[in-house]
């Protein structure tokens, strides 16, 4: 009855996944355009993707998940949700059935833009490159590289890697420049028209903002480092609300992105 207060007998298990390392446990959920549950997913942890979780879609780990939170397809009290028959690997040894995509090394923030149809995802990277992937959400099975690619650069091998299949980022920056990316959202606000459709994120470290904007034709345009507004310490993550206004956490402290 009282909206501010869950009622904790009501809590159920969707599903878990063991991580074989305390880093790297990735860390998104967002309801895409249709309905389904997107969960992005670590590579497991530990350096250089040990387990070789990147480029294998057999596992959960290194993933964006998609499920039907409505379905049940296990009958199983730890087990509940329906696995969606357009999955890219629903039927193939070549991958398990919930992955939506994969490639990706600590996928800490995704999101979707209900009006384009876009899913953006924001990798972090391990030494030299932090990443953005965009793409279409109905583009399935994609590949995003790691760790045969960190951002645009071979990773294993160092040197001379093949990029063939693998969907690289529409913009990325170096760790002079920060350290551990932390995805945002889409701009829908009216505060900000200058911004409107634009993707805004930061930086762990350097707590500076960033945006694009992504045009289809010529991928991230507009691109903008928000210098002026300074660091806003170690931001975690993005918010928005029915009325489109953006919202940005740091330990401790919840701003809200505001016009002039």
């Amino acid at each position: 009855p009282d909206p501010r207060i869950a009622d904790a007998t009501s809590r159920e298990q969707v599903i878990s996944i063991d991580q074989p390392r305390g880093n790297h446990n990735g860390g998104d959920l967002e309801f895409a355009p249709d309905g389904m549950l997107l969960i992005s997913v670590g590579d497991g942890g530990g350096g250089g993707d040990p387990f070789d979780n990147g480029q294998d879609p057999t596992t959960l780990l290194g993933t964006v998940l998609r499920i039907d939170v409505d379905g049940d397809d296990f009958g199983s009290s730890t087990r509940n949700y329906g696995v969606p028959p357009d999955n890219p690997f629903v039927g193939s040894s070549a991958g398990a059935d919930e992955v939506w995509a994969f490639g990706l090394r600590n996928p800490w923030r995704i999101a979707t833009d209900h009006d384009s149809g876009m899913l953006y995802i924001a990798d972090v990277g391990q030494d030299a490159r932090e990443e953005v992937n965009a793409e279409p959400y109905a583009s399935a099975g994609l590949n995003y590289g790691w760790n045969t690619t960190e951002g645009s650069l071979c990773f294993s091998p160092s040197s001379g890697c093949s990029t063939a299949g693998i969907t690289l980022p529409v913009t990325e920056y170096g760790h002079p420049d920060g350290c551990s990316i932390t995805g945002g959202v889409v701009y829908e606000g009216d505060a900000l028209t200058q911004y409107a459709e634009h993707y805004i994120y930061s930086d762990f470290c350097s707590g500076v903002l960033r945006s694009f904007k992504y045009d289809p034709g010529a991928g991230a345009t507009r691109e903008e480092v928000w210098v002026e507004l300074g660091s806003l310490g170690t931001v975690t993550g993005f918010g928005s609300d029915a009325d489109g206004r953006l919202f940005i956490a740091t330990p401790g402290t919840l701003y809200e992105l505001v016009g002039e």
